[in-house]
Order: structure tokens, then C-alpha cells, then sequence
């Protein structure tokens, strides 16, 4: 039975409903996702069969209104969603993370009422799969160069272009497309699966999130119907405003992934014997889960905190990149400590730890690297922007 570790007593902090939420959330992982998803990261493949569950389970949209599917829960609700899924798998979180916070939040944000009244509500059960295109072969943490663009040809645009590195892309029914006008302006295009011209082809042989669907979107001279243009956002704040609800689901997440490193490691330790004792009676191991649950709880708090600013609207874009950047090195420091707990076994799909830490190591890459985030926390200090 997992035992998710709380040495600061979070759960006080937290609401009867935010418990109710996170425990059906946790036994659907239990159920649904513990029991398969080695296998489904060994073959490398996508257990798409988990879609139209987690639109049932209300995975997708929480904070989202009800009037267009969504629970209309808060952030924290949101935050605890995401532990749980990516102590599943990050593969599994991040599918929710696209659908939620890059997919159905910029439709709902900056759409119109036709787009939101037309996409959410499918969005929201599963019915169909979105994905997000900000990304490209060329320009990863300078999304300002993109080169997609498209052309105003009276009756409808004109898109070329391609994005890399995208979660969901080969079964996505609907895309949020980021690309420059004739002006150089960035505008968000909806790209449904089926326009003549787009194709979303899958990237193979990952070492990472091997149980996640990613791919391309390549557009050749795609006609986009001028009424799938995001009318309410121009300019780089759209995709921005995007991904920080995205890290910040990030920094709930990955606190699931180290959980559940923890509690394998911890079980592992009391039941493995070694010198007629087991080995968590030896100073070395007791250090390593000493310092694995110092970490977590410090991640625990930081996300709390900002999940708090953010119901209140006050959490800014600076906070949400610290919180991020700090929780998934977090992570990835402690399945590797993990790891060396359960030895040579620590290797094996018996286990989920190393599955966990070449998750991470995506992680730690995508939704902005570890170091740009660096950056963004030394431009809120200093106000000198390192970047240009």
C-alpha cells in the first residue's frame, strides 16, 4: 500500500475537497495506470486507451468552468491532479498538462465564445486530444525567432512551417499553433487533424517518456478557416501565459514522480537484507531517505505557497519558473538516490525508479531547461535580462 510521505502535516493546509479530489485521482492511478505502465514504456508506446479515462476522472480542464466541461476547481485541486498522474508516469501527467494548460486554457483564455462552446467540451472528456505548437527544430528557448508564419489570403491563412518536440501531436484532433503574420506578429491558429497540407508525424527511439506520444507538426501551405484564429491574445504573452500554467502543474507533478521513488526506496530498504540486517539500519541509507524526504517536503511547501498566490492571482511568472526549475531537479536528485538504494535492481522494470528518472530527464528540458529558468529568476532579481 503507498504511503505518501507528509512530514510537515501539508495535508492540513489542504481542503476536504482538495483530499476527495486527490484520493479519486490516486485510485484511478492505482487502478488504471501502476499496473501497465512499465510494460507500456518497455514497448515504447502510448496507452491512448487512458485518454477517454482521464476525461471521466475530470483529469482534463479542472480549473476549466463548468459551463464548457471543466470542474471549475482551483489551482491547488489542479496541482494535486498532477502529483498523482505523474506518480503514475510523467508520460500521463504530461498528456494532462498539454490538454489543460496548453490546449484548453488558451482556447478558453484567448478564444471566442464559438471556439470555446465548439472545442472545450470535447477537449474536456477526451473525446478529442489536443496539442501545442510553440516549439521548433531551430528555436526551442527562443520561441521570438520562430519561423512558422502564414499569410492573410482573403477568405482563409495560408500556414507553413514545423514544430518539434510535440506531446500528443500524431493522434491530436486539434492544435494551438503559434505563428507569425505578415507583420512578424505571433497569433494563436486552431489546426484540426485532417486540413490538407498538415501532417504530424511521430518521433521514435526516446530514452524518455517512452510511454508518451510525441511528434511534429509540419504545415505545407495549410488553409486555416479564418474563424480558427485566437481573436483575445497577439504577441509572445499568449504562449507565455500558456506555459506558465503548464510549469506550474510541472511543479506539483514532479513532487508525485519523487514520491514515489521515495516510498519504493524506503519499502526496499526495510525488506532487503544485507550483513543479516536490513539495509535501511546502515547510516548511509538512512542519510540518503533523510535527505529524500527533506527534499520533498521543502517542494511540498514551495508548491503549496504558490499554489495559494495562485488562487489569489498573484503568483508571478518568476515564482512559477523557480518553483519549476527547484521541484524537477528535485525529482531527478531523487530517483537517482533512490536508485542507488535498490542497487543493481534499481535498473529493472520491476521497479519504477529509473522509468521515473529518464522521464525526468525531459522533464528538467521541456516547458522552458533548467537553466533558462536559472535566467529568469536572475532577470526578477537584477532587472538585466540575460538573454539578449
Amino acid at each position: 500500500m503507498y504511503n505518501p510521505p507528509d512530514y510537515y502535516q501539508v495535508d492540513e493546509l489542504l481542503t476536504d475537497e482538495h483530499k476527495m479530489i486527490r484520493s479519486s485521482i490516486r485510485d484511478w492511478v492505482n487502478r488504471s495506470v501502476k499496473p501497465i505502465i512499465d510494460d507500456y514504456a518497455q514497448k515504447h508506446e502510448y496507452p491512448t486507451h487512458l485518454i477517454k479515462e482521464m476525461g471521466e476522472i475530470g483529469a482534463f480542464g479542472p480549473f476549466i468552468p463548468e459551463k464548457y466541461g471543466g470542474s471549475g476547481l482551483d489551482h491547488i485541486s489542479y496541482g494535486l491532479i498532477m502529483t498523482e498522474l505523474e506518480r503514475g508516469d510523467s508520460a500521463i501527467r504530461s498528456t494532462a498538462s498539454v490538454q489543460t494548460s496548453l490546449v484548453m486554457y488558451p482556447i478558453y483564455a484567448f478564444g471566442s465564445e464559438e471556439q470555446r462552446q465548439k472545442y472545450l467540451p470535447k477537449l474536456a472528456t477526451g473525446e478529442w486530444v489536443g496539442a501545442f505548437g510553440l516549439t521548433e527544430p531551430n528555436h526551442g528557448s527562443d520561441p521570438g525567432n520562430m519561423l512558422t508564419h502564414y499569410e492573410d489570403k482573403g477568405d482563409h491563412y495560408l500556414l507553413n512551417g514545423a514544430k518539434m518536440w510535440i506531446t500528443n501531436s500524431p493522434i491530436a484532433d486539434v492544435s494551438v499553433v503559434w505563428a507569425k503574420n505578415e507583420e512578424g506578429k505571433v497569433h494563436g491558429l486552431l489546426v484540426e487533424k485532417g486540413m490538407e497540407g498538415f501532417t504530424a508525424p511521430e518521433t521514435h527511439n526516446k530514452w524518455s517518456l517512452r510511454a508518451s506520444l510525441t511528434g511534429e507538426l509540419v504545415f505545407d501551405n495549410v488553409k486555416v478557416p479564418k474563424e480558427n484564429l485566437l481573436p483575445n491574445i497577439k504577441g509572445l504573452k499568449g504562449p507565455l501565459m500558456c506555459l506558465n500554467s503548464a510549469r506550474y502543474g510541472i511543479a506539483w507533478g514532479v513532487i508525485g514522480a519523487a514520491m514515489d521513488c521515495y516510498d519504493t526506496a524506503l519499502r526496499y530498504s526495510l525488506e532487503r537484507k544485507q550483513f543479516n540486517k536490513p539495509i535501511a539500519s546502515f547510516q548511509l541509507q538512512q542519510k540518503k531517505l533523510a535527505e529524500i524526504l527533506t527534499e520533498i517536503t521543502k517542494a511540498q511547501l514551495l508548491a503549496w505557497r504558490l499554489g495559494t498566490l495562485r488562487n489569489e492571482d498573484r503568483a508571478t511568472p518568476a515564482q512559477i519558473s523557480m518553483a519549476k526549475r527547484n521541484n524537477v531537479e528535485m525529482a531527478l536528485k531523487i530517483a537517482r538516490e533512490s536508485r542507488q538504494i535498490l542497487g543493481a535492481m534499481g535498473i529493472t522494470g520491476d521497479y519504477p525508479i529509473m522509468r521515473h528518472m529518464m522521464n525526468l530527464e525531459s522533464v528538467i528540458t521541456y516547458e522552458g531547461t533548467h537553466d533558462i529558468h536559472l535566467l529568469i529568476t536572475g532577470l526578477d532579481i537584477t532587472g538585466i535580462s540575460s538573454f539578449e
